[in-house]
């Protein structure tokens, strides 16, 4: 936390590092300035750990206003932590393919060719046990397998969205009032 005084401002809660890229990199897209607007993004290490989070920032703690960026798997944690339904955006299944979906196979495989992992995607694609999956599984699959990958994609896949292509729930958790 960036050290907001009780009562003031705001926190999107995350569950990792690579949901927090995709919101900074989203808010870059729709010209919102987060930090400015004395909102910070918080990642948990997980939705698991989002009732503590709630408990320290939320109303009875630091007193921060919160919302939250959550896999639809995920969404009954935030749910029982006390954060209304109306501050909880739910990525169906989870961000990586709501990422992947909005930019489609082609633009994802151009993403990864922009940053120098196309080859090794190629390769990846051709071990035993990739070879029966969709190319969605591979490209979600691949974007987990290497330590700080999913951080890294998260911001350069919602990148390279138009503003107007980002998915439903990262635009709107941005947009969401504070």
């Amino acid at each position: 936390m960036s050290g907001q005084r009780r009562g003031g401002g705001a926190a999107i809660l995350v569950e990792g590092a690579s949901d927090r890229a995709a919101v900074l990199a989203a808010a870059g897209l729709l010209g919102v300035d987060l930090a400015g607007d004395g909102v910070d993004v918080v990642p948990m290490g997980g939705a698991m750990s989002v009732r503590r989070f709630v408990a320290e920032l939320g109303p009875r703690g630091a007193g921060l206003r919160l919302r939250g960026l959550c896999d639809a798997g995920e969404v009954r944690f935030f749910e029982r932590a006390g954060l209304p339904v109306g501050a909880v955006f739910v990525c169906r299944p989870d961000l990586e393919a709501e990422l992947i979906g909005a930019l489609g196979h082609a633009r994802t495989q151009a993403v990864l060719e922009e940053e120098g992992d196309l080859r090794l995607f190629r390769m990846f694609q051709q071990q035993p046990a990739q070879r029966n999956r969709t190319l969605d599984q591979q490209l979600h699959r691949f974007l987990g397998t290497t330590s700080g990958r999913k951080e890294h994609y998260g911001a350069a896949l919602a990148s390279a969205l138009p503003a107007d292509e980002l998915p439903a729930p990262l635009r709107d958790v941005v947009r969401a009032p504070n």
